[in-house]
């Protein structure tokens, strides 16, 4: 569905639930990882690029409390009754909890919402897929409030902190920054080389010639907040501990070297933290080598070299992968024209990313739909990324 016919539905939905036109129209963008994974709670690098694909959300505002929210996503849909004294209460294990998240992140840093507001949110990013639907769902809300309420003040960049303390305070699941920061500075055909440390982010023409991005549904929905991303985020601040008493300077795995975690590494006490630990410092290390890799030499063979190495870490190491996924990849690697494959997302599921070259895409399909099909009985899904700018407004009265 092109973006046109989307705008077009979400506006007769609109007039449907509430009446009338909405105020705005607005978007902003899922994300797919290259390289990096884990990396950004761990104080090191990712480089991830916005997609073309998101959430989008018609919006306008109240002169009541009331808060009014339809997802198109939910089958035919039905308004969600809320009120802004909600963000103040736990949250209700909805997806409501993502806006509604948003509004209490607002109003924690100054910006209080006055009045209610109605809402009607449309995705194309497959939930549960590890392309960061949530995070997109967060940030065009933050772009509805900015907006609607002339938060002025509010920059790009506030838009992905203020969705990651959302996730993190109101909704329970402690991500890093990477999702919602994609999904707010994104541009169109590049990545981004973010220091998740200080913020500044390098931004990298994504220039494959004669390749693609694609990536590779596999079908497994991933739960972030009730899987063990929680987990794995405390163990590696546990390794941390543990390093600090020989290091006490240390602030973050991200800032260590290959060559320092080996020197200390044995002072974390226990094995599978360990290797925790090892994944996050490493990882960060082949993200930087797979950056310089592609901006400054242009070896792509290097950076699919270094995506490969990323998958098998995050199969071994840090164990966040599945049967599905280690299957998707194995089959990947085994055709030629294949330069690098590996999961993306926090893990438990999703999708792989892939670099193919344009000849080998139709192969790269075919073979891993019968393979997969026959292994497990369900057919993989395919998406040719296209880079894309970040959240917008689309429409404004």
């Amino acid at each position: 569905m092109n973006e046109q016919k989307i705008i077009e539905d979400l506006k007769a939905t609109f007039q449907e639930l509430y009446g009338g036109e909405p105020d705005g129209v607005f978007f902003a963008p899922g994300r797919v990882n290259l390289i990096g994974e884990h990396t950004d709670y761990n104080g090191g690098h990712v480089f991830p690029c916005a997609l073309s694909m998101g959430t989008y959300a018609a919006a306008r505002k109240r002169e009541d409390n009331r808060v009014r929210l339809a997802s198109m996503n939910k089958g035919k849909a039905t308004v969600e009754e809320l009120t802004l004294e909600d963000a103040n209460k736990p949250k209700k294990d909805r997806w409501t909890d993502y806006p509604i998240g948003v509004i209490a992140a607002f109003a924690a840093n100054g910006n209080e919402i006055p009045t209610g507001l109605e809402v009607v949110f449309f995705g194309n990013v497959p939930a549960g897929s590890g392309l960061s639907s949530s995070a997109s769902l967060e940030v065009v809300m933050g772009i509805v409030l900015r907006t609607l309420y002339g938060l002025d003040d509010v920059r790009q960049v506030d838009l992905a902190l203020l969705g990651q303390q959302a996730e993190c305070d109101y909704v329970g699941m402690q991500c890093g920054i990477m999702d919602q920061f994609a999904s707010a500075m994104g541009r169109k055909d590049t990545a981004m080389f973010l220091d998740v440390n200080t913020m500044e982010c390098e931004y990298a023409p994504l220039d494959l010639p004669g390749m693609k991005i694609v990536i590779t549904n596999s079908g497994v929905k991933h739960q972030l907040a009730s899987s063990e991303y929680n987990v794995r985020r405390a163990e590696c601040e546990s390794a941390l501990e543990d390093l600090k008493k020989v290091k006490p300077s240390l602030k973050s795995l991200g800032e260590l070297s290959v060559a320092e975690f080996e020197e200390i590494a044995d002072h974390i006490r226990d094995a599978v933290e360990r290797k925790r630990a090892k994944h996050a410092v490493y990882e960060n290390a082949r993200t930087v080598k797979a950056f310089n890799a592609l901006k400054e030499q242009g070896n792509i063979e290097e950076f699919g070299r270094l995506m490969n190495e990323s998958h098998d870490s995050l199969q071994n190491d840090y164990e966040v992968s599945c049967p599905e996924i280690d299957f998707l990849v194995k089959e990947g690697r085994k055709i030629e024209g294949v330069i690098g494959t590996r999961i993306t997302g926090g893990g438990f599921g999703g999708c792989t990313v892939s670099i193919v070259k344009d000849e080998a895409i139709d192969e790269f399909k075919t073979r891993l739909t019968e393979a997969y099909e026959k292994e497990f009985g369900v057919t993989p899904e395919f998406y040719v990324a296209e880079p894309g700018d970040g959240a917008k407004i689309l429409e404004k009265k």
